[in-house]
């Protein structure tokens, strides 16, 4: 099993050198560079797709039960927004919730922590991106400083246009998420499945088989799981596992890409999309987020900012309830 937690200080760049801290339980995300930057698009029956202006990176992986289980944590004492929905807690869900309003706690269910989250609406991935691009602070409750502003500005409960000027980790729009899932580099085209395949996808058991998938009703599975199914840049479940919001809206819905467990293998073809409402939050649904910035790890040159900027001191809060 990957540890797709784990204590460490990040670093991020935003136009010059700065240092984050991650609290001493940060979430650490497996980052996918996405190259050739100028691309063509890929012509669909639905429009162009794939044609991105610039380099930038995606996560390897969809964003999992364990990492989402940090975010709340952090930001959810109350969860005045609804980042938690009660199915988390059953049948297909991975998260539980204890204690009351005000000193909840939530933990991944036990051998579901590398399954991607589900049951998350477009807000949820929305508020995730700002706490990942505001440093991950642990204050307990939903603020500016937290998940209301940074990559994306709320008011309300709602989220006020796209991504903003400085913005750091994001929602990939679908054009991010495209390419990242059916561009070829070495040939400068796109294959029709996201596991570099012109031939449809075959659902089937996790395996190291090539252009395999979970989707048909096979279930959710740990991300990663089909070890030789990666795309040509080298992500994974771009096809199957849960249908992924983008930051792309269409006729006032957000569109998602990728299939689900569910679905038919026909969803995971860059063929398909579907569009649903930002609130709704199903079984069927997750994420996985971008950097728009270089998101380089410690250990690089650029930790010499930390002589300039001060070391990190930030740890996490205890909590009586866990």
């Amino acid at each position: 099993m990957r540890i797709l937690v784990r204590r460490s200080c990040a670093l991020r760049v935003l136009g010059l050198m700065l240092l984050l801290c991650a609290p001493a339980s940060a979430v650490t995300i497996d980052w996918t560079a996405i190259g050739d930057p100028g691309n063509a698009c890929d012509t669909q029956s639905q429009g162009c797709f794939g044609a991105v202006g610039h380099g930038y990176q995606i996560s390897t992986y969809e964003v999992t039960n364990a990492q989402y289980a940090e975010f709340l944590n952090a930001v959810a004492d109350t969860d005045a927004n609804g980042l938690y929905h009660t199915n988390m807690g059953t049948g297909l869900g991975g998260i539980t919730r204890s204690g009351s309003a005000g000193s909840h706690a939530y933990a991944p269910v036990a051998g579901r922590e590398d399954r991607p989250v589900n049951y998350v609406s477009w807000y949820d991935a929305l508020r995730f991106a700002n706490w990942l691009h505001n440093g991950q602070p642990d204050t307990g409750s939903q603020s500016a400083a937290t998940t209301e502003a940074g990559s994306y500005t709320f008011s309300g409960t709602t989220a006020v246009g796209t991504r903003n000027a400085n913005a750091t980790i994001v929602l990939p729009t679908e054009d991010e998420w495209y390419k990242a899932a059916y561009y070829a580099v070495s040939s400068t085209s796109y294959f029709d499945y996201p596991a570099g395949f012109d031939v449809q996808t075959v659902c089937a058991s996790p395996s190291a088989l090539p252009n395999t998938a979970t989707c048909n009703g096979a279930g959710l599975q740990p991300v990663g799981s089909y070890t030789g199914s990666a795309s040509p840049y080298g992500t994974f479940d771009q096809g199957g596992n849960v249908w992924e919001w983008t930051e792309t809206a269409s006729g006032g819905a957000l569109v998602m890409r990728g299939g689900s467990y569910a679905t038919n293998a026909a969803n995971l073809a860059a063929a398909s999309q579907i569009s649903n409402f930002a609130g709704l939050q199903d079984s069927w649904f997750g994420f996985r987020v971008a950097a728009v910035v270089p998101v380089p790890e410690p250990g690089t040159g650029l930790l010499v900012a930390v002589g300039l900027l001060g070391l990190c001191g930030a740890r996490r809060r205890e909590r009586g309830t866990k």
